[in-house]
């Protein structure tokens, strides 16, 4: 008799198991999906991963260390660096963001 109540028990343990486990890669999977989307709002002015267009007179940022791409966000950001329209654009991000975006599309060493 015991036998055949632990088979569903065992069933409903390894579906809780692997609807935990699934639910882990979804997490991870909408995180990276935030993050590269955030550094995707980069490109409409700088190109894809931050390649730019040469003589297009906007930087190619993809030169830049992710440490050197946040101290220049950051300083955007709190007005140490003028710019036309990056300032106000790195006002709108979270210092949390902006290290994202750093680390999203700076060169990593």
């Amino acid at each position: 008799m015991q036998v055949k109540h632990l088979k569903p028990i065992l069933m409903a343990s390894a579906l809780i198991g692997l609807s935990q486990w699934s639910g882990l890669g979804f997490a991870q999977t909408a995180e990276q999906l935030y993050k590269r989307g955030l550094a995707a709002t980069c490109a409409n002015c700088h190109g894809t991963d931050g390649k730019g267009v040469v003589d297009a007179g906007i930087p190619i940022i993809n030169t830049l260390t992710s440490e050197q791409m946040l101290e220049k966000l950051k300083a955007y950001k709190s007005g140490a660096l003028e710019g036309t329209i990056m300032p106000q654009l790195a006002k709108g991000y979270s210092d949390e963001q902006l290290t994202t975006i750093a680390n999203q599309l700076g060169k990593k060493q």
